[in-house]
């Protein structure tokens, strides 16, 4: 019966991320085809003041305050990487090694800082552009709701930072999975309303509590020391989607289909 009921939660968690994309999906080609026919509403969201009517684009930004909201405050049916920033959900693996625990750590965080610099690098042309007028605010609003999808993208499909810096084995392992608010509203900083502002700096609040928890309890992040984060133990099963998309794209398996287990 056990077994049973863990094989449910994996599945209940996959279609939960799959939904969830699916939903991002459609919020991301909605505000592309304003873009596209009616890029002047997209300006009126962006320059209206607060006490005016509410619009689908308001609407918006409020479920992207309530995503953030929810991630300082995560209840039980949030994903392991999330909540294993939490207490309750840490189990010790017993005897750990506190010098490797040390190692892994500066390790993590030498390759989150360059993974950070990357990320700024990028967005500060994006700034240059902006201030230049050859971005708009439009355009940075239809680029934050790209990074949006983005982030589930990583998730699900592939993640140039897990692959190229970071190298964790999968996202709930991952050092820095709570930076996405962060780096989706990065391009909110150069537009100066209540509306951009606020969306980047909630998101750098999300941050800062996510690196605090990460400066005072290393060893809930860790596999090596929370028995959470181990494969034989993982309810979300999001890196079971890469492994079946990267055996699909094998040469030798086109034409093949999946193989079987």
């Amino acid at each position: 019966m056990k077994n049973k009921t863990k094989g449910l939660i994996h599945t209940i968690m996959m279609h939960k991320y799959i939904m969830k994309f699916i939903l991002r999906i459609l919020i991301f080609v909605l505000v592309l085809l304003l873009y596209i026919f009616r890029k002047e509403w997209i300006w009126d969201f962006m320059n209206r003041p607060i006490t005016h009517s509410i619009s689908p684009l308001q609407v918006l930004w409020f479920v992207f305050m309530c995503i953030m909201i929810s991630h300082l405050f995560p209840g039980k049916i949030r994903s392991m990487a999330l909540l294993k920033s939490k207490e309750e959900e840490y189990i010790p693996v017993p005897g750990y090694s506190e010098f490797e625990l040390l190692k892994y750590v500066q390790d993590q965080n030498r390759k989150a800082w360059k993974m950070m610099l990357v990320w700024m690098s990028g967005n500060a042309v994006v700034g240059l552009l902006y201030l230049a007028n050859v971005l708009h605010e439009e355009e940075l609003l239809l680029l934050t709701v790209f990074y949006f999808l983005s982030d589930y993208i990583c998730i699900l499909v592939f993640c140039p930072f897990q692959h190229f810096i970071m190298k964790n084995k999968c996202c709930v392992n991952c050092r820095c999975y709570d930076w996405g608010h962060f780096m989706m509203f990065t391009p909110m900083l150069f537009i100066q309303n209540f509306f951009s502002w606020s969306l980047f700096f909630t998101s750098v609040v999300v941050l800062i509590h996510w690196e605090i928890l990460y400066s005072a309890h290393p060893e809930r992040f860790w596999e090596g020391s929370n028995k959470r984060l181990q494969c034989a133990n993982c309810t979300d099963k999001t890196c079971q989607m890469k492994k079946g998309l990267e055996a699909l794209l094998k040469p030798q398996n086109k034409g093949k289909g999946l193989p079987h287990n």
